[in-house]
């Protein structure tokens, strides 16, 4: 095989491991390699283009994840297909995520923050240093599949809290959601066809992903139980996102949909991707198990831990299907840990001793008093406004829909909220008449909350 379409810049400010991808990827959609073509192994690619093997690891396992290529054990690398990037639909919906500065703000209403009056920072800080100190254990690169301690514990506090059925070896630790959906897409594309479906509100960076690696996207109507399942046999989707502790009126997905669900899957040999974003931390019930507890065969399962931690530990963790599994280890080797090992094994001691179960059952109690205070101030201080305003809480986002009778954008009213040191979080509606924004509560202190009330009514009346 020759490299005349391999043309690199050495000096430029793109990564070579990414234009390696870019000219594979583009060989690949304009036919100069066909499918079954075998690839170069990265030994022999590393030797003939004079570039590391890590930069050649990482292109080529860009180019699995994303479908292009696919890797036989034993046998190398070949040329599978051009993900149909026609097929993508209805990826313009997607609202980008909202990175706008913080200063001047004196009340954070946003749903990207935890408590910092609430963190254990002393605590995680003990573990940090604990694990610091083992040396020989943090001068070697991790698992890429995650450090086993984390995962060992991680099956038990998942199986405990939330009925996950699992032991270590079917976890797969990331640096969050997206990372891990990345690697999940890589995998199904081996088995299913790339269409995915999801709840119509959507998940943005979940869609992203889906986007990125090909997926069709597929946006499903709803009922107050959440997916109503004939739209799932009508579409033909092999893939379902969702979040069952958690539907679009905020409460979970009832026990009877849940199983309709679940017939779907086993009728239609689908998965079901199982996001249960703070699943464990619903408060003014007891949580129904996870989904995967139901049917561990069908439904891969994803918890992460930014809100009961901190956001910027950058810790999830996937439970695979058996198949999906077997696929992951036979590549095991092509991928790099994504969440610090540092953190992770911080992480598993700080599970083992008993503090997040401890430190779970704190946050319960503060997050049902948060949402509680913020109803009520909502009720008292726009009863008698010429705004009429409806809030619809989301227990485990950590937050409220607000939805606003007015004929004022998205955009301006949360200016004229950031106007008066307020910041409130965008949400995409199609209501006419009616904006919604999302009123986050899991960063504002407590003591902060009915002034941050007032002070939206001072912008919006």
């Amino acid at each position: 095989m020759t490299y005349d379409f391999i043309e690199l810049d050495r000096n430029g400010t793109i990564p070579l491991y990414q234009q390696l991808y870019d000219k594979i990827s583009s060989a690949v959609e304009n036919g100069s390699l066909t499918i079954g073509a075998k690839l170069p192994s990265i030994r022999k690619l590393s030797e003939d283009l004079q570039l590391s093997r890590t930069t050649i690891e990482s292109a080529y396992q860009q180019l699995c994840i994303e479908g292009y290529i696919k890797s036989l054990p034993q046998r190398g690398y070949y040329v599978q297909s051009a993900p149909q990037k026609n097929t993508i639909k209805n990826t313009s919906s997607v609202l980008p995520i909202n990175r706008e500065s913080k200063d001047n703000i004196l009340y954070d209403l946003g749903s990207d923050l935890a408590d910092r009056n609430e963190t254990d920072i002393k605590l995680w800080r003990s573990h940090i240093k604990d694990v610091l100190k083992k040396e020989n254990v943090i001068a070697s690169y991790g698992d890429p599949q995650g450090e086993l301690a984390l995962r060992n514990a991680l099956a038990l506090y998942s199986h405990g809290i939330r009925g996950a059925v699992t032991d270590g070896s079917r976890i797969l630790i990331g640096s969050g959601t997206q990372s891990l959906l990345y690697i999940i897409c890589g995998l199904i594309s081996e088995i299913k066809p790339r269409t995915a479906a999801m709840e119509e509100d959507g998940f943005p960076l979940a869609e992203r992903v889906f986007a990125d690696c090909g997926f069709s996207i597929h946006k499903l109507k709803s009922d107050n139980d959440g997916i109503i399942p004939e739209e799932l046999y009508k579409n033909g989707s092999s893939i379902l996102f969702i979040n069952p502790s958690c539907n679009k009126n905020g409460q979970p997905v009832r026990m009877s949909r849940r199983k309709e669900l679940l017939k779907w899957a086993e009728e239609t040999d689908s998965i079901i991707i199982e996001d249960d974003y703070n699943g464990e931390l619903r408060y003014s019930s007891r949580p129904f198990p996870a989904l995967q507890s139901a049917n561990s065969e069908r439904v891969i399962y994803i918890g992460s831990f930014s809100k009961m931690l901190l956001p910027s530990v950058r810790i999830g963790y996937a439970v695979l299907t058996p198949e999906l599994l077997k696929i992951y280890e036979s590549r095991n080797g092509f991928y790099n840990q994504t969440s610090s090992k540092i953190e992770q094994l911080a992480l598993a001691e700080y599970i083992k001793t008993g503090e997040l179960e401890r430190r779970l059952r704190r946050l319960r109690k503060l997050y049902r008093e948060k949402s509680s205070l913020i109803m009520q101030a909502l009720e008292t201080t726009f009863t008698d406004s010429n705004l009429k305003l409806k809030a619809t809480l989301q227990e485990t986002a950590l937050c409220f829909i607000l939805s606003l009778n007015t004929n004022r954008s998205m955009a301006e009213m949360l200016s004229l909220a950031k106007n008066q040191g307020v910041r409130l979080s965008a949400l995409k509606s199609d209501k006419k008449n009616t904006t919604e924004l999302k009123l986050g509560f899991g960063g504002i202190p407590t003591t902060d909350i009915i002034n941050a009330i007032n002070a939206l009514k001072k912008a919006w009346c």
